[in-house]
């Protein structure tokens, strides 16, 4: 698959998935933060998909299995897919009442975060996980990303409705 096949599907997926999230934004914080997990499950999925993952090698990835980048784009290997996956079914799960869907807004916020960071310092092979999962290039600012829209719906969200109501 060419690159601007696999960046146009990307962003397809992308554009869906935080459509989703505006326009349930009214409902709730359970309903719009559905939107992550399924964002997480897409693109845990597409990275099994040959032809999704352009290939790419790095001295510091020790797990080369599944080693490319997905999109062409964002850094990749099997165990990084699996992650993507298990977050992707806890977010289902959490989004099934507003408490759950807020404590995972808040997890994935902080986790995230916590990668942003590591993706950033090459010292100990922080940004590649120790080795296991590729968190450099372009995964630190969709990691940021990630982290920011997850802690609107974690810590803001409800933040905001309690204001609105007093």
């Amino acid at each position: 698959m060419k690159n601007k096949t696999r960046r146009r599907m990307g962003f397809v997926f992308m554009v869906l998935a935080v459509a989703f999230a505006a326009l349930n934004l009214e409902r709730g914080c359970s309903t719009p933060m559905l939107g992550v997990p399924v964002v997480f499950l897409i693109v845990g999925a597409a990275g099994f998909i040959p032809g999704m993952a352009a290939p790419h090698s790095h001295p510091d990835v020790s797990v080369t299995t599944g080693l490319g980048l997905e999109l062409s784009l964002f850094p990749i290997n099997v165990l990084h897919n699996i992650v993507h996956l298990l977050f992707g079914v806890w977010g289902l799960m959490a989004a099934r009442s507003d408490a759950g869907a807020r404590a995972y807004g808040k997890a994935v916020a902080i986790i995230y975060a916590l990668l942003t960071v590591m993706g950033l310092i090459p010292a100990l092979r922080l940004h590649t996980t120790f080795g296991l999962i590729p968190l450099y290039g372009n995964d630190v600012w969709l990691h940021a990303l990630l982290a920011i829209v997850a802690g609107y719906f974690g810590f803001v969200l409800r933040a905001q409705e309690t204001v609105r109501r007093a």
